[in-house]
């Protein structure tokens, strides 16, 4: 399974950093990636991180402000985000794929077979 945490309520501006640990039928070594969902709205892409950490790719709402990683050693995938927006507000959930190769990054939600919980993020104008 996926657990989420680091969610919270920040001023406009402000960072937070959201953590994702991989555990049982999830290895945490495959892609593994961050989608967020705004009440009322479809779940989006934020970033998507490959296996091996070399490729990255990001929603263009969040390039410059936002960025992932991970420590394969821990399983876990993180989301640095600064200069937090209030339309940043949204449950963030993670997720991995089922198998796939080194460079590999969907950005597309269909493409990831295990899902996280969810972490609430609130950003205050």
């Amino acid at each position: 399974q996926l657990q989420a945490c680091g969610g919270g309520l920040v001023q406009s501006g402000g960072s937070l950093r959201l953590s994702c640990a991989a555990s049982g039928r999830t290895s945490g070594s495959n892609s593994m990636g961050w989608f967020r969902q705004a009440p009322g709205k479809d779940r989006e892409f934020v970033a998507t991180i490959s296996s091996n950490g070399v490729v990255r790719n990001y929603a263009d709402s969040v390039k410059g402000r936002f960025t992932v990683s991970r420590d394969n050693g821990k399983s876990t995938m993180y989301l640095q985000m600064n200069s937090l927006k209030p339309e940043d507000t949204a449950v963030y959930y993670c997720a991995e794929v089922r198998s796939g190769g080194a460079l590999y990054a969907p950005t597309t939600a269909s493409a990831y077979r295990y899902w996280g919980q969810g972490t609430q993020v609130t950003v205050s104008s």
